[in-house]
């Protein structure tokens, strides 16, 4: 990438970034309130605190998720690591389950390496998607056996999100433990043909690697469950802890099921919650309060930070 079109992009991601933050949360007035959400409510100030620091560990595994996985195509130190992984949340936000995350990360490594660095995000993606996928399925399960039961009539339509979960759960764990085969997969592609050697990179992991990779991102899933935890606590949903433990997996599973852009993510989210947890008797207010306050704090935050440092940090040019 050159250096006009690195600027023009780098500008034009600050710029779309910055408009879908302030429409979605609803401009000067939406901004207030949302401010108004993070103190009002009686909300604890120390768990509020919690969950930013959380947030700070959250991206924190994932940069060092980022590291280890480049490190055969670039060494990174963790600053530009993390640099990266924030970059990233800009383009992803703007882009389709936030699968454009890659492009922001790959403009902190070097210019010959970027390529090799776009096979290996997916592996990444994949990594956390299977996680996703597997405390969301014993979720449901869990679900289905408490006496609280599910938010829809029991049917064609659990068993088809039990089934469709089960399948998708067990290609992803094979297509990220046998990179060797994804590749395979990837270059059935035409348009990917001429990446066959760059894509090499994939065959070249070792499996305790991926199953190291693997366990961060079981960690960093425990940890955004923990800060939704504790923000459905401080906003009021009256929700027992163990039945958050049960519904929080099912609404992380259904909405990355579901496909969501940048003007319905939060608005997904929110409804997911809401149905999740209303057979808890959980307090629909507290439930989306705490929904708007965790997309806040863990995507938009970084977000703003992400476009400025797309915007202001030292990204190498092509000669």
């Amino acid at each position: 990438m050159g250096r006009s079109a690195l600027f023009l992009f780098r500008w034009g991601i600050f710029l779309l970034a910055c408009v879908f933050l302030y429409a979605k949360l609803g401009g000067p007035k939406g901004i207030v309130a949302v401010a108004d959400q993070l103190v009002g409510r009686d909300a604890e100030w120390v768990l509020l605190g919690t969950v930013l620091v959380l947030m700070l560990i959250n991206w924190g595994i994932e940069a060092v998720k980022w590291q280890r996985l480049v490190r055969s195509v670039d060494r990174l130190s963790f600053g530009r690591a993390f640099m990266a992984t924030i970059a990233g949340t800009s383009v992803g936000l703007v882009t389709v389950n936030r699968t454009g995350d890659f492009l922001g990360r790959i403009l902190f490594l070097a210019p010959g390496a970027r390529i090799k660095g776009s096979f290996v995000a997916a592996l990444g993606s994949i990594a956390q998607f299977v996680v996703t996928l597997v405390f969301g399925c014993s979720g449901l399960f869990a679900l289905l056996l408490s006496d609280h039961g599910i938010p829809w009539s029991e049917g064609w339509i659990t068993w088809t999100l039990i089934t469709l979960s089960s399948l998708v759960t067990c290609i992803s764990l094979v297509l990220y433990l046998v990179p060797g085969f994804l590749r395979q997969l990837l270059l059935l592609l035409p348009f990917l043909h001429r990446f066959e050697r760059p894509s090499a990179v994939l065959a070249g992991f070792q499996r305790s690697e991926l199953v190291y990779v693997l366990a961060l991102s079981a960690v960093r899933y425990a940890v955004f469950n923990i800060q939704f935890m504790l923000l459905l606590h401080a906003c009021g949903a009256d929700v027992p802890v163990h039945e958050m433990a049960m519904a929080i997996p099912v609404v992380y599973l259904i909405a990355t099921l579901v496909p969501s852009i940048m003007i319905t993510e939060l608005g997904i989210r929110g409804s997911v919650a809401i149905a999740v947890f209303a057979p808890f008797g959980g307090d629909p207010v507290g439930v989306l309060i705490a929904t708007t306050i965790l997309w806040t704090i863990n995507v938009a935050i970084p977000a703003i930070a992400g476009s400025l440092i797309m915007v202001l940090a030292d990204v190498r040019t092509e000669r």
